[in-house]
């Protein structure tokens, strides 16, 4: 894999996505390779290494993110009663780009 998949393959439009929700700064849509049976990923349409690189300037950005995570979450939670929200660091985090999973039900892997 790439060392950030989003912007490489996602964005740049190599890899086609089926979008959840999509905004000026945001997208969300279905993983492309879901380790659950409901698999939502939430990335910023601009780099952005990790949560832990984050600083006082992309704090707008953080906001509309997290508000398209509190929608699509809101959204798996009334269709399927709950719902993961997470992300990952450091070796966790296989794509050097910060992203959210919003997932419902158990791994499938």
């Amino acid at each position: 894999m790439s060392e950030d998949f989003y912007c490489d393959e996602v964005l740049n439009g190599k890899t086609q996505v089926n979008k959840v929700l999509e905004t000026d700064n945001v997208l969300a849509y279905h993983h492309t390779r879901p380790f659950y049976p409901v698999h939502i990923v939430a990335i910023p349409k601009r780099h952005i290494s990790s949560l832990l690189t984050l600083d006082e300037s992309d704090n707008e950005l953080l906001l509309e993110l997290l508000g398209v995570i509190t929608q699509v979450a809101a959204q798996v939670t009334e269709q399927y009663g709950a719902c993961r929200v997470l992300t990952n660091l450091g070796q966790y985090q296989d794509s050097k780009h910060l992203h959210w999973h919003i997932a419902y039900g158990e791994p499938l892997r």
